[in-house]
C-alpha cells in the first residue's frame, strides 16, 4: 500500500536542524523525528521552546505520538526524546549501532560509568525493521557514514533523510566524526536515491546558502539531477576525496561535545549530584587537530 503521510517540518534556527511531526491521515497517530532541546551553552541553560512547539502542533491536530524517532546521535543540538516521551508516554527509538557509538565516546570522555547496551532508548533498529504510525509503515534503513549508527525512516512517498544530504543547493554532510566515513556515506546516499523518483526527501539540517528562506523538502529526482555533491561527481573515489578534503577545513560543530554527554544517553540530562545540580564535562585536546572556528 502507499501511503501519504502528513509532514510538518519546525526549523530551529539556533542549530539548523529540522523537527518532524509526521502523522497518519486516517487515525491521526504520529510520530516525532529529531527533535531539539534548547541548550545556550553561554549560559548553560536549558529550555523546551521547541518542544513544546511540536507538543503544540501535536495538540492543535488532535495527534497521538506513537513514537519518538532519532536518526542519529546529534553533534549540533541536544535531543529532546527523552522529554518528549517523558511528556507523552511514547517510546523513544534509535539505530542499533548506537551501541558502537557509546563505545567511542565512553572512551574519549573518560566514562567508564556509561551503559554502552542502547538501555537508554525503548527499542534499537536495524536495517529492514519496521514500525507502525496508525495504519502506515515505517521502513528502517541503515545509513551510516555521517555517523555509524545513522538511519533513514521511510514512510510511504517521504523519507527523512538526516545527515547524508541536504537541500541540492548544499551538497552532502561532513563525515569526519569518530566512526564516520565518506564511503559508507556515498553508498548510503546511493541507496536514498534508489528510492522512488517522486518520494519526498527530508533533511536534517539547512544552513540557508546565500541567506535564503529554510527549506527542507526535495525529492530523490531533485536530488539526482541538482545535488551538487551528486551531479557534479560520479564515483565513489571522487566523492571520497572531494569529501575528505572539504571535512579537514571545516571546526567540529560548537554543542558537539556537550551534546553527545545527552544523546549518547536517549536526550537524558548527567545526573543530579546531591545538591541536584547538573554538570556537562568536556575532554580537553581530545580533538587537538580540528580547526579552530574563527567566530
Amino acid at each position: 500500500m502507499s501511503y501519504h503521510p502528513i509532514v510538518a517540518g519546525f526549523h530551529d534556527p539556533r542549530t539548523s536542524s529540522i523537527q518532524y511531526v509526521v502523522s497518519c491521515p486516517a487515525t491521526r497517530r504520529c510520530a516525532i523525528i529529531d527533535p531539539v532541546l534548547d541548550f545556550d551553552e553561554k549560559s548553560g541553560s536549558i529550555a523546551a521552546t521547541n518542544a513544546d512547539a511540536l507538543l503544540d502542533y501535536v495538540e492543535r491536530q488532535n495527534l497521538r505520538v506513537e513514537w519518538i524517532l532519532d536518526t542519529h546521535p546529534h553533534a549540533d543540538h541536544f535531543s529532546a526524546a527523552y522529554h518528549l516521551s517523558e511528556r507523552t508516554g511514547a517510546p523513544i527509538a534509535i539505530g542499533e549501532r548506537i551501541v558502537e557509538v557509546q563505545r567511542l565516546w565512553q572512551d574519549i570522555y573518560g566514562w567508564p560509568e556509561l551503559a554502552t547496551d542502547g538501555s537508554q532508548w525503548d527499542r534499537l533498529l536495524k536495517a529492514g525493521d519496521t514500525l507502525s504510525i496508525g495504519e502506515m509503515t515505517v521502513r528502517v534503513l541503515h545509513s551510516p557514514g555521517h555517523t555509524l549508527a545513522s538511519v533513514t525512516y521511510v514512510v510511504g512517498d517521504a523519507a527523512f533523510i538526516h545527515d547524508t544530504l541536504f537541500m541540492p543547493d548544499s551538497g552532502s554532510a561532513r563525515a569526519d566524526f569518530p566512526g564516520g566515513s565518506a564511503a559508507s556515506l556515498w553508498r548510503s546516499i546511493r541507496d536514498i536515491v534508489a528510492l522512488p523518483d517522486a518520494t519526498r526527501l527530508f533533511v536534517g539540517h539547512d544552513y540557508q546558502p546565500d541567506g535564503r528562506e529554510p527549506r527542507w523538502q526535495s525529492s530523490v529526482a531533485e536530488q539526482r539531477t541538482s545535488n551538487k555533491h551528486l551531479s557534479e561527481i560520479s564515483s565513489e573515489d571522487e566523492f571520497v576525496a572531494m569529501r575528505e578534503e572539504r571535512d579537514r577545513t571545516l571546526p567540529l560543530p560548537k554543542l558537539m561535545l556537550a551534546a553527545l554527554q545527552v544523546n549518547l544517553r536517549g536526550g537524558r540530562l548527567p545526573e543530579p549530584n546531591h545538591r541536584g545540580d547538573r554538570y556537562l564535562r568536556i575532554p580537553l585536546n581530545a580533538f587537538a587537530d580540528a580547526p579552530w572556528d574563527a567566530s
